[in-house]
């Protein structure tokens, strides 16, 4: 979309707040993120095709690596990146303790998480994680599905060890014995699945919250241009990852420097690409997993959830962007 049509838009409110960006000048350096959980981000990054539709502007690609939601959303915060990668709930966990951000798309709806024990673990069931020590990756989908599945069986946080580690180390925890069991995250869960024949306890694809591409709020409303070229970038990769699995599969393999098996396990059986619009959809579903950040005391006092979603989740930008099947 032309720039002077996405200011006609504005003018005509259908993107409020975004037509002061004509006054911008042109964009030096554009810094985005790419992760392991988001493979269409590494079809994205492989093929450069963000570094193609940047060229004519002179803007450069600046690629960070997020190792977990939780650094995507401290790079926005912290103003490192302009445009990151999360999970859903994450998000919404950030965007309530005064993190301004807003999801215009949604990368991916995976099942990235579940609760994962040794493959000689007595452990059977989410009751038997009482008393025991549970590496989670704060800030993340995993720590949320973890306090989410705890509920089910009538448990808190407090009634098991929580060990805060990094996803990829938390496999390592709990293939060496150091904790009972992990909420782990593909693709290291696939991997550990795989090669060390871990086992998935407890598996709920609805606690899986989706894969939310985030912006910077005043990014999104001083740059909607350059916002749209990203997500028609990412389009191009989704696209192309739909039909092409084992490939994606394979950059997958390569650049989190795992096994084919476990990247296919992932990209062909645990991700839908299909919906990148966000909707009434992924408001409901963030309106049915928020309960939990209040009972867990994971937001401030007093924050208007309700407000936070409909704050975060983007449902009108980028509709221009996006082509229907």
């Amino acid at each position: 979309m032309k720039r002077r049509t996405v200011l006609q838009l504005a003018a005509a409110g259908i993107f409020p707040g975004l037509s002061h960006a004509a006054t911008q000048p042109p964009l030096k350096e554009l810094r985005l993120d790419y992760a392991y959980y988001s493979p269409t981000s590494l079809v994205l990054r492989r093929f450069g095709w963000l570094e193609e539709a940047f060229k004519g502007d002179g803007t450069s690609i600046k690629w960070v690596l997020s190792a977990g939601s939780n650094r995507a959303l401290e790079y926005l915060n912290a103003n490192s990146i302009d445009i990151g990668s999360s999970a859903g709930l994450a998000a919404l966990l950030a965007r309530a303790n005064g993190n301004p951000i807003r999801a215009p798309y949604i990368f991916s709806r995976p099942e990235w998480t579940a609760l994962v024990v040794r493959k000689d673990s007595a452990i059977r069931s989410i009751a038997d994680l009482k008393g025991r020590k549970v590496a989670a990756t704060k800030g993340t989908d995993p720590y949320l599905f973890l306090l989410r599945a705890l509920k089910t069986a009538g448990l808190k946080r407090g009634d098991i060890e929580h060990v805060s580690l990094q996803h990829a180390d938390g496999r390592t925890a709990l293939e060496q014995g150091k904790v009972d069991a992990w909420a782990g995250l593909d693709p290291h869960m696939a991997a550990s699945e795989l090669e060390a024949g871990s086992r998935l306890i407890y598996r709920n694809v609805a606690f899986n919250t989706y894969g939310f591409l985030n912006v910077r709020e005043d990014f999104l409303a001083s740059r909607p241009t350059e916002v749209g070229k990203v997500i028609e970038a990412y389009e191009r990769a989704r696209a192309w990852t739909i039909a092409n699995p084992a490939e994606a599969a394979r950059i997958l393999a390569e650049e989190a420097k795992v096994s084919l098996p476990v990247a296919l396990l992932q990209v062909k059986l645990r991700s839908d690409f299909q919906t990148p619009q966000p909707s009434t959809e992924h408001v409901k579903a963030l309106l049915a997993a928020a309960p939990i950040l209040v009972e867990e005391a994971l937001v401030k006092p007093g924050a208007d959830l309700n407000r936070a979603i409909n704050d975060l989740v983007d449902t009108r930008f980028a509709v221009p962007y996006i082509k229907k099947a």
